[in-house]
């Protein structure tokens, strides 16, 4: 400190410089700093060696007996010692928080980043295979199927983020959404059908599926529903003029294929673990009930995921599936001399001869199979058609030719004749209310089955909409967008396969 600076000194200051050391140290340095000490020696005079002591030992005198103090006041000590403690805790606490943030956001950028490229959870009971990433590629070049080396490419190659994908497909117990839109349609013989349609973008990707992987898979020659060149009408034929005719129904077909057995088709096809795992939800779903609460909607799943009737690639599913059934059945009818066909889950057999003698062995045969297969016979709906009575092949009669029933078109050509006379009003054809494409699909079913009796039919039909001014293009939007896809030099094998008399 210079002379400046120590004669600006308040008297506190004085004070406090000389409680720091002794009133004999304060006056000892003033004296050498204004010159009345001997100073410049190499060791101190003795009394200075006293009076610096003095000075050292009252300052050690003075931290002891703070320290004293303090100890003494054990209150003012616990309350030091814990302020200290919650000081430090508070920086380590804070310390702690900022690693944690990083770390979290750190791990946020990573699982954004999986995400993107990567299908890890799918939901509760189906999300157990999807670390099994690794197809049979022999087996899928085998089988002419597409090979995804990921879910990244699978998802490039449909056209959508992975992040779709994995919404399409995951499994719910419980969700505010449903990619479905449910409602019933009259059975033909009575009762409702609950149809499950899809919605736009599950349906694409169902299409996906349906077009680059089911398309591909044969099924067994027996089978005659739902596929590009064969129908009811090929369906039938074999049983033409036969001594006997035997119609089975497979019971609640497509609810029985359940969520496993679709997997294990793609497993079996070549695909991995993963994706199989895809491929079988997007596939199926389980029946539902929509609940409100608190003006939520909810939708509940009351049953195991299976494969819904409305998807379009349920038809091609349960084909495939029920191959080996078919394969037995087949065997089983070549041996006993019957001719066998299926359509989606209508079982026919036929036989002329001696070989028509073995029904009760067929029938035997078939419930065995059908039952190791994991599928049920409808109990009231066996039909056994002798020579001598109408025999009927899904609705066509096969007595001696291909034909329609006499009562059915007797009453359509009494309806086709009221309503060119009076219009559509008032009328009905088998409860439907929008005849102008039920008369209109009829017509051409009828002509498909036998185009003698066909062909007038739908000549009238065509007047009939000529006078009343009704276009085939709005009763049926596919005719519009096949010819679009005609201009473009495509086809879309979705449409055929399903019969176009179904359309409405």
């Amino acid at each position: 400190m210079t002379d400046t600076d120590t004669s600006r000194l308040t008297r506190q200051q004085l004070y406090d410089r000389i409680r720091e050391s002794s009133k004999d140290e304060y006056i000892l340095e003033e004296m050498i700093r204004i010159g009345f000490w001997p100073s410049g020696k190499d060791a101190p005079t003795l009394p200075e060696q006293v009076i610096r002591r003095e000075g050292e030992l009252t300052r050690e005198l003075d931290d002891l007996l703070r320290k004293q103090r303090r100890y003494e006041n054990k209150e003012l000590m616990l309350r030091e010692m814990r302020k200290a403690r919650m000081a430090e805790s508070r920086r380590k606490q804070a310390e702690t928080k900022a690693r944690r943030e990083e770390e979290r956001q750190a791990r946020a950028e990573r699982w954004q980043d999986i995400k993107t490229r990567e299908i890890l959870w799918l939901g509760h009971g189906v999300s157990g295979g999807l670390n099994r990433r690794t197809s049979d590629v022999g087996k899928l070049a085998q089988n002419g199927l597409p090979h995804y080396d990921d879910v990244k490419a699978l998802a490039k190659a449909i056209g959508i983020p992975v992040g779709e994908l994995r919404f399409l497909a995951f499994s719910r117990k419980t969700s505010k959404i449903s990619h479905y839109r449910r409602f019933f349609i009259p059975k033909k013989r009575g009762g409702r059908r609950l149809i499950s349609a899809p919605m736009p973008r599950l349906k694409a990707l169902q299409y996906f599926v349906l077009e680059n992987i089911l398309a591909k898979i044969p099924p067994h020659k027996a089978a005659h529903g739902f596929l590009p060149g064969h129908s009811i009408v090929t369906n039938a034929v074999p049983h033409v003029g036969k001594d006997v005719v035997i119609n089975l129904d497979l019971k609640d077909f497509f609810p029985t294929i359940s969520y496993p057995r679709v997997k294990g088709l793609f497993r079996s096809l070549g695909y991995s673990e993963q994706q199989a795992t895809l491929f079988g939800l997007i596939c199926t779903e389980p029946d539902t009930d929509a609940v409100e609460l608190d003006g939520e909607t909810y939708f509940v799943a009351r049953s195991e995921r299976h494969l819904p009737q409305g998807a379009p690639t349920s038809p091609a599913i349960s084909n495939l599936i029920f191959r080996k059934a078919d394969r037995r059945l087949q065997g089983v009818a070549d041996q006993l001399g019957f001719a066998y066909t299926r359509y989606a889950d209508d079982l026919t057999f036929s036989a002329s001869g001696d070989a028509a003698e073995a029904l009760t062995r067929l029938l035997w045969g078939v419930r065995q199979i059908v039952k190791d297969e994991g599928f049920v016979l409808h109990p009231d709906k066996l039909r056994v058609m002798k020579k001598g009575a109408r025999q009927e092949v899904t609705g066509i009669v096969v007595n001696e030719k291909l034909n329609i029933s006499r009562k059915s078109l007797r009453n359509f050509r009494a309806l086709l004749f009221q309503i060119e006379k009076d219009g559509f009003e008032g009328k009905r054809w088998n409860g439907a209310k929008n005849l102008p494409p039920v008369i209109w699909g009829y017509a051409n079913y009828v002509a498909m089955v036998n185009p003698e009796k066909g062909k007038p039919l739908v000549a009238q039909t065509d007047r009939i909409f000529r006078k009343y001014r009704i276009r085939k293009s709005d009763i049926r939007p596919d005719l519009a967008r096949k010819a679009a896809l005609a201009k473009k030099g495509e086809t879309s094998g979705a449409d055929e396969e399903k019969p176009w008399w179904k359309f409405w």
